[in-house]
């Protein structure tokens, strides 16, 4: 009786203790390594949302890259923006109330970055943008909301792939993955250019 092959090394490293991203990566490898980073993720002072996702995701990626010679390893990052505001992960479920406050009526982007850091030190960087239109929210609506749809680990507030998609009236990307945390579209392409077939 033949022995079953073992199973491929994983060569692409995920440096991201999100789920929504593991998920997501999920959709274009059937194997990779999740190895998150402790890294600071505080911004700047003065600091624009454009710069800090970019430098997070490239911080992320640097920062696990030690741990894994020889592999490409993927940073990401994503922060929201509103009416002023950088809103981060609210953490509990009256923060996430507060923040879908703050949102309600106006528009959201999204500052999606990603960096892959292929094994001979070269780096790939992507920054996307999302815009989407939050609705007149009235308090009802945010508190039903948050009570079942518990985004509390979401930029923003709300989990688009889910209920979170029916507070907003109109959204404008041109990756609607960079929405949920890591722009596919890009990635596979970066991917493919490293020398990783993914079909």
């Amino acid at each position: 009786m033949s022995q079953p092959a073992p199973a491929a090394k994983p060569v692409v490293v995920l440096a991201s203790g999100s789920r929504y991203r593991r998920e997501l990566l999920g959709r274009l490898l059937p194997v990779f390594e999740v190895d998150p980073p402790a890294v600071d993720e505080s911004a700047l002072p003065g600091e624009s949302p454009d710069a800090l996702a970019t430098r997070l995701a490239r911080l992320k990626a640097r920062h696990t890259a030690g741990r894994w010679p020889g592999r490409l390893v993927i940073g990401s990052d994503q922060v929201a923006a509103c009416a002023g505001r950088i809103l981060g992960k609210p953490g509990t479920a009256a923060a996430a109330r507060a923040q879908l406050g703050h949102c309600a009526g106006h528009p959201l982007v999204l500052h999606t970055a990603v960096a892959l850091l292929r094994p001979d030190g070269s780096l790939l960087e992507h920054l996307d943008h999302s815009s989407l239109q939050f609705r007149a929210l009235e308090a009802g609506e945010i508190a039903r909301y948050v009570e079942r749809d518990q985004p509390v680990d979401c930029a923003g507030a709300f989990r688009f792939e889910s209920l979170g998609i029916a507070l907003f009236s109109q959204v404008d990307t041109r990756d609607p993955t960079a929405i949920q945390g890591l722009p596919l579209l890009w990635l596979a392409a970066a991917l493919r250019d490293s020398g990783l077939a993914l079909i």
